[in-house]
Order: C-alpha cells, then sequence, then structure tokens
C-alpha cells in the first residue's frame, strides 16, 4: 500500500496518513490538508511509526492522524 502524508493547515502540529493522494477520507474539520509525501509500499514511515498500524487504521477509518510533540 502506498501512503500519502498530509499536513493540516488548520492545526499546525496535526498530521495524517491517507491512502489515496487526494486525502478524499480525511477530517474536513482540520482541513484544508497539504500533502507533503509519499512512501512506497516498502518504505518506513517517519518516526518509526509502525506501517502495519497505520495501514489497518486506513483500511478501518480511511486515515491516520498524528501530533508532533512540541520541543519544549
Amino acid at each position: 500500500m502506498r501512503l500519502f502524508m498530509f499536513t493540516s493547515q488548520a492545526k499546525d502540529d496535526l498530521h495524517a496518513f491517507a491512502g489515496d493522494e487526494a486525502g478524499s477520507k480525511l477530517p474536513s474539520k482540520y482541513a484544508p490538508w497539504g500533502l507533503t509525501g509519499t512512501l512506497g509500499s516498502r518504505e518506513s514511515p517517519p518516526h518509526k511509526f509502525p506501517r502495519k498500524a497505520i495501514e489497518q487504521a486506513i483500511s478501518t477509518d480511511g486515515f491516520q492522524l498524528w501530533r508532533m510533540k512540541s520541543k519544549g
């Protein structure tokens, strides 16, 4: 499965993985969403996120949200 990475333009620290380039199933309350990258089927997600869990969430919900921890 190819993974598409997005950043919410409504909430700076909110990011998502989706199964399609348009991010058609991403939550509209955090839109607009900007595409930030793509991972091929053999590439590892950033921050050591478990790819299997991401793919399961996309299969179930259509997306997987994640936040960056503050550096403070």
